[in-house]
């Protein structure tokens, strides 16, 4: 774990117009900087970047927050990854406090081998590319397919010769470790016999062996070693870490051949079940269409970007995983998952549903496309267009339908057996979602569809149903988290919520998402403090005052700030026993709603910036700021009568 006192002082010392700064282009006006808002497609500038508070806002699509913040939702970097970076610039070391000496040494050492392997990938990927333009065949392949040579630029396509040994031309020593660690190149006894049944495949066999007469490699690697190039006569395609590093390859047959695509093995900077071909490419592409194509083959994201449909990504030849989903939705909050219409297609569907539904939040909008049974994206594209690709993609069926199809495969409604069957079904998948609205809405859909009454189906679940949500004002954007130290006028707000759900815990049940997202999005150490509480309430329901204060005070400990508050809200009154303190919540996440709102309204008229979507949120925020000063001048005058 990464103090949070470094992170602090982190943020303290990096500049954000410089991080930011290298990838938009910022200009100045008045003490803030605008440019086009990387994160959504704009023709007008609305995004602002402030050097005084250190932070960056969007009025057109709310993106918000530090520099670490930044570089995880424009990279795609990992909050350590980012960390790690922004300290390398700034001349820091990031403590590791928690590690041995032992522990240290080894994770510098995966990191250096990590960096040989990108290297040596990256070098095969740049040689397959000079080939590629030596290949009048594989040149008029790409052709054939309708592929540009700006796109397979873009993509960094290659062509890997026919020789059994190319790369021997483009490393120093083909008998480095490196090379088969990498999977470039394989290693097999010389007494083992594999028939080559197309490109890529098998050993050397009799009449084949490369030039100089031998497939035996001397010195070191032993004598009967025979070693080759895994990909050979194949259209190649790099696959690249959200970072832009090589960590694999993918290769496809240009003729018939066996298997049709090969994708390098599992190595250590590469693993099938965590990457996603195309989504370094895609990462602009994401943000501007606001939604991730999910499709299967490298052909089918390189035809789809030609076409113009630039954000589409490949799973590499394995099912769809939470790993694959969670890199994802770092980038989007939507995506549509497209497959062929047959069996297969439809088998492939129902992995993807199930490993979609832990991640299918209330944000999040997750559909299934299913092409005629002739078609994948890249021939439907290259036959009816990208328009009617696009139309497809507008009927796609939503998560919700298509878990209710899946759970009613091989029922017959029209019976009691089959709708029994078809809830029996349902409660696997329903129970993987997130508690959120369209939870409680799939569970009436669901009822509807059994003929059942849904509080009745909750409980045999082993569900108790909900106690009915608070209604309360919703911002039209996410709220951005806080950074830096909160103000003193905050902080006794954010200690009163605190000593409020200390002693009813199981308000927060009754609290709606949005409130949530306003408490645990303060700056620290409130943030630590509602998430403790989330998680406890989560996983034991209510809990007693005295539990709940000594599991944050033990959180309380990994910062002085969290400590000095938790002390204050511990010395608190004790409330009245049947004190109902849900109004008092209530009002205190107002009273916060309007400061978000104010402090918005305020570095938007800072930022000078006259972008139709910036005057948009600019009127809602004001009718915001009337909507909830009248209710909280409401609540006052209620209090003093």
């Amino acid at each position: 774990m990464i103090p949070p006192s470094f992170i602090h002082d982190l943020i303290s010392r990096v500049d954000i117009v410089e991080v930011v700064g290298r990838h938009v282009q910022l200009k100045k006006g008045g003490a803030n900087l605008s440019g086009l808002c990387p994160f959504h497609a704009e023709k007008s500038p609305s995004f602002t970047v402030s050097p005084s508070k250190q932070f960056y806002h969007c009025f057109g699509c709310g993106a918000s927050g530090d520099a670490i913040r930044f570089l995880t939702e424009f990279s795609g970097m990992s909050f350590v990854d980012a960390v790690k970076d922004l300290a390398q610039q700034a001349g820091m070391t990031v403590p590791e406090d928690e590690q041995s000496p032992a522990e240290r040494e080894l994770a510098t050492t995966q990191r250096q081998r990590r960096a040989t392997l990108t290297d040596v990938l990256a070098k095969a990927a740049q040689a397959y590319r000079k080939q590629l333009k030596l290949s009048p065949r594989a040149i008029d392949y790409l052709k054939g397919r309708g592929l540009s040579g700006e796109i397979a630029a873009q993509f960094g396509l290659g062509y890997a010769p026919e020789g059994w040994r190319s790369l021997a031309s483009v490393f120093p020593s083909y008998d480095d470790p490196l090379l088969e660690e990498s999977g470039m190149v394989i290693a097999k006894a010389g007494d083992e016999s594999v028939a080559a049944s197309g490109p890529s495949a098998g050993l050397p066999q009799a009449g084949l062996h490369p030039p100089g007469g031998s497939d035996d490699v001397p010195g070191g690697r032993g004598a009967s070693i025979k070693l080759y190039d895994r990909f050979r006569d194949r259209i190649m395609f790099p696959i690249r870490s959200v970072q832009g590093e090589v960590i694999g390859c993918g290769g496809r047959v240009l003729d018939r051949g066996e298997p049709k695509y090969l994708t390098s093995p599992e190595t250590p900077v590469f693993s099938k079940g965590r990457e996603l071909y195309g989504l370094f490419e895609a990462r602009l592409a994401l943000r501007q269409r606001g939604y991730a194509l999910v499709v299967e083959g490298y052909m089918d994201v390189v035809a789809l970007a030609q076409s113009g449909l630039g954000n589409a990504v490949a799973t590499l030849g394995t099912a769809c995983t939470a790993d694959h989903l969670q890199k994802l939705f770092r980038f989007t909050d939507s995506g549509v998952f497209s497959f062929d219409g047959d069996a297969a297609g439809r088998r492939a569907a129902r992995r993807a549903l199930e490993a979609s539904l832990p991640h299918a939040s209330d944000t999040r909008t997750i559909r299934f496309l299913f092409l005629p049974a002739e078609h994948d994206p890249d021939s439907y594209v290259r036959e009816h267009g990208a328009a009617a690709f696009e139309a497809c993609v507008a009927q796609a069926v939503p998560l919700s339908r298509q878990l209710v199809e899946a759970a009613s495969e091989d029922c017959d409604l029209a019976t009691a057996e089959g709708r029994a069957h078809m809830l029996a079904n349902a409660k696997p998948l329903w129970s993987a979602l997130p508690d959120g609205t369209l939870k409680r809405q799939l569970l009436g859909e669901l009822a509807l569809a059994g003929r059942d009454n849904a509080d009745q189906l909750l409980r045999q679940w082993g569900h108790a149903p909900a106690a009915p949500q608070s209604r309360s004002f919703a911002p039209a954007k996410p709220v951005p988290r806080r950074t830096g130290r909160v103000s003193k006028g905050t902080a006794n707000l954010l200690d009163r919520a605190v000593w409020l759900l200390l002693h009813r815990s199981e308000i927060w049940t009754r609290l709606d998402g949005e409130s949530h997202d306003i408490l645990a999005a303060q700056a620290a150490p409130y943030d630590m403090f509602f998430g403790c509480i989330e998680r406890c309430v989560h996983e034991h329901g209510a809990v007693a005052p005295a539990a709940l204060l000594e599991e944050l005070r033990a959180r309380a400990l990994s910062e002085d700030e969290g400590v000095a508050a938790i002390t204050r809200i511990a010395a608190f009154h004790d409330p009245q026993p049947d004190a109902d303190f849900m109004p008092e919540l209530a009002l205190v996440i107002d009273r916060l709603r309007l400061q978000a709102v104010e402090e918005e309204l305020k570095l938007l008229f800072e930022s000078g910036l006259l972008s139709p979507d910036s005057q948009a949120r600019g009127k809602q925020l004001m009718g915001a700021q009337a909507r909830l000063k009248a209710q909280l001048a409401r609540h006052q005058s209620l209090e003093t009568r």
